[in-house]
């Protein structure tokens, strides 16, 4: 292989997985990417459910945990967001669908805010600190399997 050509495949071999790497994304660019939220459910079992038996999270103990878990998460974004300067103008409202290995690492954090909430650029910016953030992020409770939580956020 001639050395232009295996500069332009490394480059275009970067480009893919820088792409395709993104963990924190949009529901709509999720569903551009093949990794719709449908395609994620299907891998990843619910952390709770109304019937115990198809959430990963069964016992009210578990379950709490979990609760104390998932907040002590966004709290740590908050926190992370604000002490790298990114300030909310107003309450915020999102919706979040986090989608975990076994070992509590975040595999994809899915977010949506309502249309017009926040402008496109501060969106821009809320999703390159997200991948920053969940780069190292350890949720504290590991399972047997992939699991996912969702709730609506209300940022402030």
């Amino acid at each position: 292989m001639k050395t232009k050509q295996f500069l332009t495949l490394l480059v275009l071999m970067i480009v893919f997985f820088n792409s395709y790497g993104q963990k924190a994304m949009t529901f709509q660019e999720a569903e551009v990417r093949g990794r719709s939220f449908q395609h994620l459910d299907s891998l990843y079992k619910s952390a709770v459910d109304a019937d115990p038996k198809r959430a990963v999270f069964k016992t009210p103990q578990e379950q709490a945990e979990l609760q104390k878990s998932y907040s002590a998460l966004i709290q740590d974004l908050g926190v992370f967001l604000k002490a790298n300067d990114f300030n909310w103008e107003k309450p915020t409202r999102c919706f979040n669908r986090i989608y975990f290995n076994p070992g509590g690492k975040i595999d994809y954090f899915l977010f949506n805010f309502p249309k017009d909430m926040i402008a496109a650029e501060k969106e821009k910016e809320f999703q390159r600190l997200l991948n920053v953030f969940i780069k190292d992020y350890k949720f504290p409770m590991k399972a047997k399997e992939n699991f996912a939580q969702c709730s609506p956020v209300k940022y402030n």
